[in-house]
């Protein structure tokens, strides 16, 4: 039973549009990504996300309706992969997208699939839209008129209930033609008569030729069906560019068309049947394009260039020619949109998408969005520090930082992607040791800023005083207070005063007069351990086992003492915001915190965290948390973890208790304002948090800050909303994000990452690189192997590959060194690069090499093997200390034999044929897992030979189905996870305990899903299997979109109720477009078709439970039975904090 859940969605912009759809004054940008569209309003700074959604379908086409009679917006049209499309509007009474047409299914089987992509065009009279998604058929759906607008012409209203609404869609009927292979297809703009259709097509002699048809569309009748012809009425005998790609029509009054191709651009002017040709200075491949206005487009090519192209007119108002500009270099846009005012939107699939300012004969960048797509390889760096053997935290994958080969040639990166909260270091104050704790004041400034930082240290304490502008000053007297030992507590009171309470006094000092007003030290020259203070009162902890609370109004003055004695101590006190009567104590010794009123130190409610002696309750904090809920109570253990309760402030009793485990050791927690009256909780432990509310519920999401170990909010003037942070070396100040967000790190390559393998010894990457440059109007490729840094992200080295050579493979690997000056044997990384040729020389020629590199101590590569084989060399790993190379139609197995002068080669001990081609190689002990090009998974076992025999290779046991794949990891004992390229996961079970020989030669399929993107690299993770949780995560997995999916796998109690709960949330819950999910969510290939998810959960739907209204909950929950709506909360909650 399988799991599978993004972490990352899917970056990779393939479709954009421009159409009024939030409100109808205001143009918005909608992005589709996979099968997720984002929609965008345009700000000075760029774009702002203002609304999101998913359909259960990847989104091929996106269309503007404008707003039909009923609707004050423009509608959306959604085309999907799965020959459906359905329309989409703003509800803005419930701020949330609406589904205004369900889904229409226009798949026909027996037809033969679009080569070009999907196309849909609007009529610029707005009567029609037409669909291109299978060869030869060309799909017409009319948009419902008012009757009598252009006479005779229009489709007739439809009437009834259901009936479409004028401005809508009306029943689609489809026209043949004869044109199959269609590059481009486009609306002329025809003054008046019929609607023309221009198609850009290959004729079977491979020559691109131009046609125009005209639509002719019969309204349906009470006895006859709704008929549309697409009649040619002219054909264009000049023979057009071979790399002729895209029609751009020309808006009235100039009309006719544009015809970009790769070496010229032709303008043809379809009333005189006239074509202007004028030759491009240079050959390109143009890939998109955007109409600025009747005159001027901007293009863009294959090499990530932007164009913008205008059209000259002679004195007649005639078209004379055209005039190119090129405007700079941007990603390789697939999706232009023209946002008005200069600003221009360019959507990647290989790339960053941009935001441009268009000036004159340049643009500048306003907006960059991160895009990791396509995700070509990947590894992980580290999952937080945790291993198998020592598991200390709660998994979660925003501890993994994940390093990706990302983008295409120019656009090619090497992205660190970690989900978290993120922190911007805005400036360092100085190198300090032995920081204990910080605390932010307000002396001279006004409002809510603050200017002055006090910074505690073991034996004394400093004072930085921030000016308006950012100039910092260390202050050697601070109003009388004492400088020369530890602060325990610093805060702002009413009254323009200033409390201060260390380990051997409490001082409360006066801002107008410079000067120390009060002070109070402890009896019998005792320790002042813990304190905690509001507006009103302070409550103090001396020696650990006497409490003495202060009024420290306006007059400061002692209200109660009470001892504990020796077998109660106290190890923390908080005491909740002004107004209250009550501070929160926690008990070490007898596990347990207890609530105090403040007048006399009564107990009014005590909780128990467990049996004493084993829970150790060590600092407590009360917080508003949650927005319209009661605060919530903080307790740091000292085993590292927090437990959570809800403090109700009419009563003060505990309830509702959580536990989650942060590190190995007992966190601190800070409050760091929102600004809304709620607070975030900091706590620092080895892995920093952040804890903030969200959607009525607590978070805690992992900061990517380097050690720190001490914050504290400091909102000064020069630096707004920032906050103070303490390392083990230095002071600095910098941003947190607010709530958790994907923190991308990018080294920007220049160049295709092919593959990447992270070295954690040498603290390196190897990354294998295919660079494309033009040289005089020709393509050149270049391939080489690079070393990178991991921590400053910058390359080191590099080895250049032969011309004609590209990497294919790069794996790391241990090898012995020798032995060290105490006689133990050294381990080095080394890493094994396999590569493959372009030529084409016959048969016996060689066609690939593996090559073996080390790293020296001055970080550079030293090649110390290589090895031509015949065959590229697609992928590799390592069996103990050899070598297994999956070549172009075998695997074969290489021995490592070191020779006297440092260098080494590779002996062949055995080779296996494989039934197509190895595309991917895992090995398990002494059994290689293949897959295969077209024929699955085979397993293949390695034995060593006997008395003198050779080594073998044997296949034991494979899954006989066709397969394309593209991946395979082994996930569990005898289980493997195997991806394919129609966007399938699998996992397969090798049956050892089978009756037949058959069957334990025959791999079972346990489960499927259809996941929608094609996931190019599959990389296990070892997670120690733990009963308390619900699912164990076993792999990563990237996909050509952009997408991260944790994968994992459903331990055996849980598996009945995910199962039981995903397919009653299948029925219940709504779905944009009323797509079902079963059949998204369903394997499918172009062999089968399966109608549901098969033992495989989807752990977005899952989540879902949690957005769901609590009358839909309790409907979802009463029909799976077996828990009720809080256990379920609780254990989807568990589900999320994965990622």
């Amino acid at each position: 039973m399988a799991y599978v859940v993004p972490i990352h969605k899917a970056s990779s912009v393939r479709h954009a549009l421009k159409l009024q759809f939030l409100n109808p004054e205001e143009e918005s940008l909608v992005v589709a990504k996979a099968n997720r569209l984002e929609i965008y309003t345009l700000t000075p700074d760029g774009l702002n996300l203002a609304a999101s959604c998913t359909l259960y379908a990847k989104v091929s086409m996106l269309a503007r309706l404008p707003a039909p009679a009923h609707s004050p917006t423009d509608h959306l049209f959604v085309g999907t992969d799965r020959y459906t499309y359905c329309t989409l509007s703003w509800d803005s009474a419930q701020n949330r997208i609406r589904t205004e047409r369900n889904y229409v299914d226009i798949a026909d089987p027996s037809s033969r699939e679009s080569q070009t992509g999907n196309r849909c065009l609007i009529d610029p009279s707005g009567r029609f839209m037409t669909l291109e998604v299978y060869e030869g058929l060309v799909a017409v759906v009319p948009i419902v008129q008012l009757p009598g607008r252009k006479r005779g012409r229009a489709p007739a209203v439809p009437t009834g209930p259901d009936a479409p609404k004028v401005g809508e869609l009306g029943e689609l009927t489809t026209a043949r033609i004869d044109e199959l292979f269609v590059r481009s297809s486009a609306f002329l703009h025809v003054q008046s008569g019929l609607p023309r259709l221009a198609l850009l097509y290959e004729d079977n002699q491979k020559k691109v030729r131009l046609m125009v048809r005209e639509l002719n569309y019969t309204s349906a009748t009470a006895s006859t069906s709704a008929d549309a012809t697409l009649t040619h009425i002219a054909d264009f005998a000049q023979e057009l560019d071979l790399g002729a790609s895209h029609l751009i029509p020309v808006p009235a009054p100039l009309g006719g068309l544009l015809i970009l191709g790769e070496t010229s651009i032709k303008y043809v002017d379809d009333d005189n049947n006239e074509i202007i040709s004028r030759p491009l200075d240079e050959a390109t491949i143009f890939v998109a394009w955007e109409g600025v206005d009747s005159q001027r487009w901007l293009l863009a090519d294959d090499y990530g260039r932007l164009f913008f192209l205008m059209l000259v007119l002679d004195s007649d108002n005639q078209v004379q020619g055209w005039k190119l500009d090129h405007l700079g270099n941007t990603s390789r846009a697939s999706a232009l949109v023209y946002l008005g005012g200069g600003i221009v939107f360019v959507g990647s699939h290989q790339g960053d998408s941009q935001v441009l300012r268009i000036g004159n004969g340049s643009f500048e960048t306003i907006q960059a969005l991160s895009n990791i797509a396509p995700i070509l390889d990947f590894t992980i760096m580290d999952l937080g520090n945790r291993t198998s053997e020592s598991q200390t935290h709660e998994f979660s994958s925003g501890q993994a930082r994940i390093v990706t080969g990302s983008g295409a040639f120019d656009d090619g990166t090497l992205r660190s992607v970690r989900s978290g909260v993120g922190m911007e270091e805005l400036g360092v104050l100085g190198d300090m040791e032995h920081i204990t704790d910080l605390w932010g004041l307000q002396v001279q400034a006004g409002g809510d800023t603050l200017d002055t930082l006090l910074v505690t240290f073991i034996d004394e304490t400093r004072v930085f005083h921030f000016s308006p502008d950012g100039e910092v000053e260390e202050l050697d007297h601070f109003l009388g207070l004492s400088l020369s030992e530890n602060t325990l507590l610093a805060a702002n009171l009413p009254g323009s005063r200033i409390l201060q309470v260390t380990e051997q006094r409490v001082l409360i000092a006066d801002l107008e007069g410079g000067m120390v007003v009060y002070e109070w030290t402890p009896p019998n020259g005792l320790v002042i351990t813990a304190a905690s203070a509001n507006d009103d009162s302070l409550v103090l902890v001396v020696g650990g086992e006497l409490m003495t609370v202060l009024d420290i109004g306006t007059e400061a003055q002692v209200i109660t003492e009470k001892k504990f004695g020796a077998d109660s101590q106290v190890s923390g006190v908080t005491v909740p915001a002004s107004p209250t009567e009550v501070c929160v104590v926690g008990f070490p010794q007898l596990a347990k915190v207890s609530v105090l009123r403040l007048r006399d130190l009564t107990e009014v409610h005590t909780t128990s965290l467990g049996p004493a002696g084993e829970a150790f309750p060590r600092s407590v904090l009360v917080a508003d948390v949650l927005a319209d809920s009661p605060p919530t109570l903080f307790i740091s253990m000292a085993d590292g973890s927090v437990i959570t309760y809800s403090f109700k402030t009419d009563d003060y009793s505990l309830s509702h208790m959580n536990k989650l485990i942060l590190g190995s050791e007992q966190p601190t927690f800070k409050k760091l304002p929102r600004g809304d009256g709620l607070y975030n909780v900091f706590a620092t432990c080895e892995n920093p948090s952040l804890i903030y509310g969200s959607e009525g519920r607590i978070i805690y999401s992992a900061v990517n800050s380097e050690g720190a170990s001490r914050v504290c909010h400091f909102n000064s003037e020069a630096y707004p909303g920032s906050i103070a942070v303490a390392t083990l070396h230095e002071l600095k100040i910098a941003l947190v994000d607010r709530e958790r967000t994907t923190q991308i790190q990018t080294l920007q390559i220049g160049a295709t990452v092919r593959r990447v393998a992270y070295s954690p010894s040498e603290k390196a990457f190897g990354i294998g690189t295919i660079e494309r440059k033009l040289a005089d109007g020709a393509e050149i490729v270049t391939s080489r192997f690079m070393l990178a840094d991991e921590v400053l992200f910058r390359q080191l080295d590099s080895f250049e590959l032969r011309p004609e050579e590209l990497v294919e493979s790069v794996i790391r690997t241990e090898f012995p060194a020798g032995k060290d000056e105490n006689g133990r044997e050294m381990i080095k990384d080394r890493f094994v690069v396999g590569t493959a040729y372009l030529d084409d020389e016959g048969e016996e020629s060689i066609r690939g090499r593996i090559l073996m590199f080390e790293i020296d101590n001055g970080r550079k590569l030293t090649k110390v093997a290589e090895l031509p084989v015949k065959g590229a060399c697609r992928a590799l790993a390592m069996l103990g200390d050899k070598i297994v190379a999956a070549l172009v139609k075998t695997i074969v197995i290489y021995k490592v034999v070191n020779n006297n002068f440092g260098t080494m080669k590779l002996e062949k001990l055995a080779s296996f044929r494989t039934s197509t081609a190895p595309v991917d190689v895992t090995v398990v002990g002494n059994v290689i897992v293949v897959s295969d090009l077209m024929k699955s998974v085979c397993l293949v076992e390695f034995k060593e030979g006997d008395n003198g025999l050779p080594d073998s290779l044997t296949e034991v046991a494979r899954h006989f189905q066709t397969v394309w794949a593209t991946g395979v990891a082994c996930i569990d004992k005898d289980t493997f996870l195997e991806s394919d390229a129609e966007g399938n996961l699998i996992v397969l079970r090798r049956n050892l305990a089978g009756v037949e020989e058959d069957d334990r030669r025959r791999l079972e399929v346990t489960s499927e899903i259809s996941l929608g993107e094609m996931v190019n690299r599959i990389r296990p993770v070892n997670i120690q299997q733990l009963a308390s949780v619900t699912v164990t995560p076993r792999a990563f997995l990237g996909t050509v979109e952009g997408s991260i999916y944790l994968f994992a796998i459903i331990n055996p109690e849980h598996q009945d109720f995910l199962m039981r709960l995903q397919a009653t949330m299948a029925g219940k819950v709504e779905s944009l477009g009323e797509m079902p999910f079963n059949e998204f969510r369903g394997f499918r290939s172009m062999v089968r078709q399966a109608t549901e998810p098969y033992r495989f959960v989807d752990g977005e739907l899952i989540e879902q439970f949690l957005n769901c209204e609590p009358e839909l909950q309790e409907e979802i929950v009463n029909s799976v039975g077996m828990m009720n709506v809080h256990e379920v909360k609780v254990m989807i909650e568990a589900l999320r904090r994965l990622h």
